[in-house]
């Protein structure tokens, strides 16, 4: 696939591995539609896109958890640049690691939402679009969690096998429409994703966003003979 020009869709892409996806995206040239809930955070890497060499780039602040305001915002992208050739479903949240029952029932719903249930709904609500283009691409970012069970976090492993299921019957379901399906998985990455959550890790033996957004770029930009379903990526 020539990324130049190839309008692409990025969850969480205000900070974290979205905004280093954004920003190697930028690189190639595409048209970037970035989301994420913090408005000046999404401004601050439009620009720096946009400097990166973004052919455009727009923010769009939402809230994974709220339907009307996904469906809404996945119909405005549509409008502004015209349909979308690449969705990559990378935003996710991080629940503290412990127990089932130490899990706040409102962070349990709210991690289904937002790592799963607002996944699958983006992915509904834009797929028409991707399989109108000649390459349709969607990228998942998973996580090592959604291939294997770990002590301590039943909820976020819930959510991101649930991602890999989706992933796995997409790509069967859209396999005569010519839209690619793919999942990444990654061990843990250096984002603030888990002090976020109140969660002390070793965060410097992770691997770097930065490097992780350039097998990203990598999966989206190989021959039209060659996909790459699954990658995982250890430390």
């Amino acid at each position: 696939m020539k990324l130049k020009n190839k309008v692409v869709v990025v969850t969480g892409g205000s900070d974290g591995i979205g905004m280093h996806i954004c920003l190697k995206l930028a690189a190639e040239g595409c048209r970037l539609a970035i989301l994420g809930r913090n408005t000046a955070r999404l401004a601050e890497v439009c620009s720096q896109a946009q400097a990166q060499g973004a052919a455009e780039a727009r923010s769009y602040a939402m809230d994974l958890t709220d339907a009307e305001a996904l469906a809404s915002t996945a119909a405005q992208i549509i409008g502004d640049f015209g349909g979308v050739d690449i969705l990559i479903n990378n935003a996710g949240i991080w629940h503290k690691a412990g127990p089932l029952d130490t899990i706040s029932p409102a962070l349990l719903i709210e991690t289904v939402q937002t790592n799963l249930t607002g996944l699958m709904q983006l992915t509904q609500a834009i797929l028409p679009s991707l399989r109108d283009r000649d390459e349709g691409a969607i990228l998942n970012v998973v996580s090592k969690s959604g291939v294997v069970a770990q002590a301590g976090q039943s909820v976020y492993t819930a959510t991101k096998y649930g991602v890999r299921g989706f992933s796995d019957v997409l790509k069967e379901d859209e396999a005569e429409t010519g839209v690619r399906v793919a999942g990444l998985y990654q061990s843990g990455t250096n984002t603030g994703m888990f002090a976020k959550a109140g969660e002390e890790v070793p965060n410097h033996i992770f691997t770097e966003p930065d490097d992780l957004a350039d097998v990203v770029v990598f999966m989206l930009s190989r021959p039209a003979k060659l996909w790459m379903h699954e990658v995982r990526v250890e430390l």
